[in-house]
């Protein structure tokens, strides 16, 4: 074991151990947490110091797992109301007909498209990023079964909206993106170029994640797909009830919800806010509340514990110095090949972005890096950027701890019918951080 540590980069190592256990049905915090070991024992570090790094490391995704309790908490709290129920006989009925191949075909792909619509403007327009997910989702699983649509081509759609504008689109997530992280660090590692380039040249690499888009849309997963009939299948032909006071406190709630997390900038307290709305509205009784709480909790809780694990992961990948030792072979290894080069820089950030789970993160690492290393190839300072960005987003779409995957499985898998791995992970992988690859070797090419 020693002589395959000595030869063997603690960083790819550790993520192919990840990914191979969680392809094997391995729970992928089992996973993340094994891997790290492995990871820091082979670069060298002690099990003491490793397990340290670990545990230091999982302060860093406390926050997103208490969002996502909170988030579980306010979407069984609008389930409560009726909405969910009142939004999914509503679609029901729209497919509901004479004609109904022909309704549902058109409903199918008026859905996909709101759906994209929906995650693209939760990175800008109302930027809640992930929070909708488990709010908008579960409710329309029965909408989905009774259009026999395929749940890998939903989470497909809702990643790419997740993802696409943040790479190209400067306001939102993607102001913090392209402008905070990525300029800012290509800046501080000496690239001369300005901010209205940088989306310019991420315009490529996202061309990858629509030509995915379309594959998945179109051709992967346009067959349909038998899931078990869901107990809310009744509302197509059953009048449904409501407390009409109780739809008002529901939008009333979402409202509050947004308007707080916009305002505080917290997941928590937006969704606290929304929750209490719905308390003091009385469509939660105050006796109700734990309840309530703990059937979000556990319906979101596997994610927490996976983003808290993927932190204490990051933390043990960054104290092996695996980043620097990859990259400094990268280039003492393949002399003047600037084609090469560019390819591997890529898949260099892919098993980093996969490993640690996010793009935002994973810029400081590699830039640092990369931009030296690309103007010694001769990259021009667009390609650079194209480079960098690209590395930094390859991996968030089909790494199994990316919120931008987690995300789609928290809903999808409301009703345990969706797998994370095979299911949203797999899938995306093929389909976005492929065409990035492709797309995004093409811009440093060509810029």
């Amino acid at each position: 074991m020693s002589f395959l540590f000595e030869y063997v980069n603690p960083v790819i190592l550790s993520v192919c151990i990840m990914l191979v256990l969680a392809l094997m049905r391995v729970n992928v915090v089992v996973a993340l947490t094994f891997s790290a070991l492995i990871g820091g024992l082979s670069a060298g570090i002690s099990l003491t110091d490793t397990i340290q790094a670990f545990e230091n490391g999982l302060g860093g995704g406390a926050t997103i797992a208490l969002s996502y309790a909170m988030l579980g908490a306010f979407a069984v709290a609008i389930s409560r109301s009726g909405v969910t129920d009142l939004l999914a006989q509503t679609v029901i009925k729209k497919i509901s007909g004479h004609d109904n191949a022909a309704a549902s075909l058109k409903v199918k792909y008026t859905l996909l498209f709101t759906l994209v619509i929906i995650a693209i403007s939760s990175q800008n327009v109302i930027p809640v990023h992930i929070a909708f997910i488990p709010i908008l989702i579960p409710p329309l699983l029965v909408v989905f079964a009774k259009l026999k649509l395929d749940r890998r081509l939903v989470a497909c759609v809702l990643t790419f909206g997740l993802v696409t504008p943040y790479m190209v689109l400067p306001v939102g997530f993607g102001g913090i993106f392209l402008n905070n992280i990525l300029l800012k660090n290509l800046h501080d590692n000496g690239l001369d170029i300005v901010g209205s380039q940088v989306p310019v040249a991420m315009l490529l690499p996202a061309l990858g994640m629509v030509t995915g888009l379309l594959i998945a849309v179109f051709f992967s997963y346009r067959k349909p797909r038998e899931y078990k009939k869901l107990s809310t299948e009744n509302l197509s032909s059953s009048p449904l009830e409501l407390n009409i006071r109780h739809i008002y406190i529901a939008i009333a709630a979402i409202v509050m919800a947004l308007t707080v997390q916009l305002f505080a900038g917290s997941m928590i307290i937006g969704a606290l806010a929304g929750f209490m709305v719905f308390t003091f509205g009385g469509v939660i009784a105050w006796k109700e509340t734990h309840d309530v709480f703990t059937k979000g909790v556990h319906m979101m809780a596997m994610i927490g514990f996976i983003m808290i694990s993927a932190a204490g992961f990051a933390a043990v990948m960054k104290a092996t110095g695996g980043v620097e030792t990859l990259v400094e072979a990268l280039s003492s290894n393949i002399g003047d090949n600037r084609p090469l080069a560019a390819l591997l820089m890529l898949i260099v950030g892919l098993l980093v972005t996969m490993g640690i789970g996010s793009s935002f993160s994973t810029i400081p690492i590699i830039a640092t890096i990369y931009v030296p290393l690309a103007l010694a190839f001769g990259f021009s300072p667009m390609a650079t950027v194209a480079l960098v960005g690209t590395a930094a987003a390859l991996g968030d779409a089909g790494s199994p701890a990316s919120d931008s995957t987690l995300g789609p499985t928290s809903g999808l898998n409301a009703d345990g019918q969706h797998e994370h791995i095979w299911e949203t992970v797999v899938p995306t992988f093929l389909h976005y951080n492929l065409p990035l690859i492709i797309f995004g070797w093409i811009a440093a090419m060509t810029l």
